[in-house]
């Protein structure tokens, strides 16, 4: 070479090309370069890489355009192999060429008038002028991109840091990643071919517009008129507290069927889930199923009034606390994703999986769920039975443990995938190797201690956005020191030290619909061979807790809900646990909440009042005297018959389930 490498074409790693282009055609340019048969790579002064394959094609790739914006004489479209093989092979010649010493620096030369001359952790797109985003992406598609530019987006950020070096914009229609510093022509993006220029300007925009911050919204666009929507919501929320679950009717089903069809039209897309979540829980009441949690339905209750409410407070963020600038429905291009296991659960007539695939380019975990229904004859099958269930043509527990390739896979804004059901070839799975281990952060967490540290500051779970599996990662394990099951709890305790020698207990709790989950579970822990493990991540009585979905040991992935029924594994018995007053006054507060909705305010009987009496002395004692006066001032309502106490209830369940947040994330620490 007679110039010096390419900074750009020697960041890009396999990942970013086969993102770039699709992962068959990167192993064959690698194939090819390693045996001798890639092109020669020659560097003009200017920078352009010119090369000459085998089979004549010629490929040139000039500075700043990525690979799309060079060319190759060869007659396929888009990023062609031949284009992949240059790249490779530029890379090769640079790694076998002989050290040059460093060459002397211009001390007059401003060191930040080249984003790309020093590509170091931090770097922002945002730092890119629009010229520079002009040459990369074309004057169209910046065109493009003002437009939507006028009528307003928002962006949630994830700016580059030491650990992560790579820039991440999540749009309302896509995620777009930067993984080469100062250049744009190389930017990753699941948006449509022909919007891929679009979207790289939003990002860039949102970056510069960010200064720092971890969501923006740009346009002067008006928000829609939610209000209309919201308060008739918020009436029939109203109707079920005071009549209660008991007496909720199909009337009163259809209007709120009516009314989260109507929030959704507005792309009021988190009270809309609240609303269909209310409903599964009226539905599962009217039908006895055990999905029906009185407690759950509260919370729910709750937290449509708390979204109202910071909604309309100056300092809130409508769209962040709405989901107003999320895309409903978001189709990802050729999209490739990483199994993290699946979860089955139940009940006498349903089993359902809930399967989470990591999608690396977006930093995201995907849920793909699936239900069936229990032959009214038949006995309900385990997990262990449908994991040969077919799902888009592969066996659910393919798909647990796989890397998926989608042409046709759909993104909804509550992060839940959609798999086409057309040609088999437009979803492929292969084993999933070692695929975990490469995942970027957050998706593999190294430091639980740093990464719950991250999330102090983010707002309660009533008014957080509603996206599936939030909590989910997969986490790098040194030590695993011990395995205990609790009889009377029916739960495995495995005691576990992550790469920073963090603490934690893995918990996992028995489910009849998966019988030999736990024994599965055991037995992998004892293997000494787990490295890694998919769990959700929380702090729970000063302790961090992983409820694990799936283990990586040695080069397998173990799910224990699909696993058959094995020998049971003798494990030291767990002591008891140790007694948490304030949790414990926080869960009953939210349990004679609950009880009150289910009968409805309308309904009060003596032995509900009497509990919530009882409730206000114990959450007295534990020093909780701002709530215990909130559910106080409700009882007096209650008694006097005021018509002002479904507000009283509204404010004691926010304070509730907020306090318990706050008390389960950071008791036990500073």
């Amino acid at each position: 070479m007679s110039a010096a490498p390419r900074a750009d074409l020697l960041a890009l790693d396999t990942e970013t090309l086969a993102a770039l282009s699709n992962r068959g055609l990167v192993k064959r340019a690698a194939r090819e370069v390693a045996a001798g048969q890639g092109p020669v790579p020659a560097l003009d002064p200017d920078g352009t890489l010119r090369g000459t394959c085998p089979d004549g094609s010629v490929v040139v790739l000039p500075p700043g355009t990525g690979l799309d914006g060079g060319s190759c004489s060869c007659a396929a479209p888009g990023v062609c192999r031949h284009r992949l093989a240059l790249v490779l092979a530029h890379q090769r010649a640079a790694a076998d060429a002989p050290a040059s010493p460093d060459p002397t620096p211009d001390p007059t030369a401003d060191p930040a008038a080249d984003p790309a001359a020093d590509p170091v952790p931090g770097w922002s797109p945002g730092a890119l002028d629009d010229e520079a985003l002009t040459a990369a992406v074309g004057a169209r598609a910046v065109a493009a991109a003002r437009r939507t530019l006028e009528r307003g987006y928002s962006a949630r950020l994830h700016h580059a840091h030491p650990d992560d070096p790579q820039p991440v914009a999540e749009l309302a229609a896509c995620t777009v990643r930067f993984p080469v510093p100062g250049e744009l022509g190389f930017a990753v993006t699941d948006a449509a071919q022909d919007r891929r220029g679009e979207m790289i300007a939003l990002a860039v925009w949102a970056f510069r517009a960010a200064d720092g911050r971890p969501t923006v919204t740009l346009g002067a666009a008006p928000e829609p008129d939610v209000e209309p929507a919201l308060d008739t919501a918020l009436d029939l929320a109203h109707t079920l507290l005071l009549d209660g679950a008991v007496h909720a009717g199909p009337v009163l089903t259809a209007d709120l069927h009516r009314v989260r069809g109507e929030l959704a039209e507005r792309r009021l897309h988190w009270p809309a889930g609240a609303v269909a979540a209310l409903i599964g829980q009226l539905d599962a009441y009217a039908t006895r199923s055990t999905d029906h949690r009185p407690e759950e339905l509260a919370l729910l209750l709750a937290e449509l009034h708390a979204r109202r409410r910071a909604a309309a407070h100056p300092g809130g963020s409508r769209a962040e606390v709405l989901g107003i600038r999320e895309a409903t429905e978001t189709p990802l291009r050729r999209v490739r994703l990483t199994a993290l296991g699946c979860r089955i659960r139940g009940t006498a007539t349903t089993r359902s999986a809930e399967l989470y695939l990591a999608h690396p380019a977006a930093g995201t975990v995907l849920v793909l769920r699936r239900s069936w229904d229990v032959p009214a004859d038949g006995r309900p099958p385990t997990g262990h039975t449908l994991a040969s269930r077919r799902i888009t043509g592969h066996r659910l527990a393919a798909l647990a443990t796989g890397n998926v390739v989608s042409e046709s896979a759909v993104r909804s804004a509550a992060r839940e995938l959609g798999l086409g059901r057309g040609r088999i070839a437009d979803t492929t799975v292969t084993p999933v190797g070692t695929a975990w281990t490469d995942l970027p952060h957050p998706l593999l967490l190294t430091d639980l201690d740093a990464h719950l540290r991250t999330l102090a500051g983010r707002p309660p779970g009533l008014i957080r956005p509603r996206v599936a599996a939030e909590s989910l990662h997969v986490v790098r394990l040194s030590t695993v020191e011990g395995v205990r099951y609790d009889a009377a709890e029916q739960r495995l305790e495995a005691a576990v030290r992550d790469a920073a020698g963090t603490p934690a207990t893995l918990v996992a709790d028995y489910h009849p619909a998966c019988p030999g989950a736990l024994d599965a579970l055991a037995a992998a822990l004892g293997t000494g061979t787990v490295t890694h493990v998919s769990a959700t991540v929380r702090r729970v009585a000063g302790r961090t807790v992983l409820e694990p979905v799936a283990l990586l040991a040695g080069d397998t992935v173990v799910v224990p809900d699909l696993a058959a029924g094995a020998d049971p594994t003798t494990l030291t018995p767990a002591p008891p646990p140790t007694s948490d007053p304030v949790a414990a006054a926080l869960a009953e507060a939210l349990a004679a909440l609950a009880a009150l909705a289910h009968r409805g305010l309308r309904h009060p009987d003596t032995a509900v009042l009497t509990r919530l009496d009882r409730t206000t002395t114990q959450l007295d004692r534990t020093g909780l005297a701002t709530t215990a006066a909130l559910l106080r001032t409700l009882a007096h309502a209650l008694r006097t018959d005021a018509p002002d106490a479904a507000h009283h209830w509204t404010d004691a369940a926010i304070r509730v389930a907020v306090t318990a947040e706050a008390h389960q994330e950071t008791a036990g620490h500073p």
